[in-house]
């Protein structure tokens, strides 16, 4: 269950309650006890070798250039009236 914290307890004490959310801690901010916030760990960034690209490119399938435009075509209208 997430934690809940005030406004208050945000201000007061905003490098403890970072801590705990860098730590991997979900947490509620409220405002006159009425959720307002959700402070959540963000995502570590994921590191792909340029290696693992080239695999993936080189073995995903080809795109014709003409029979993509032609669906796009017939799909959207291109113009500028709409």
């Amino acid at each position: 269950m997430d934690r809940t914290v005030s406004q208050r307890e945000l201000r007061n004490d905003a490098a403890a309650v970072l801590r705990d959310v860098q730590g991997g801690e979900t947490l509620i901010v409220t405002r006159n006890g009425t959720p307002v916030a959700e402070l959540r760990p963000v995502p570590p960034r994921r590191f792909v070798p340029r290696s693992v690209i080239a695999a993936a490119a080189g073995s995903a399938p080809r795109v014709d250039a003409a029979r993509f435009r032609s669906d796009i075509d017939e799909w959207v209208d291109q113009s500028i009236d709409g």
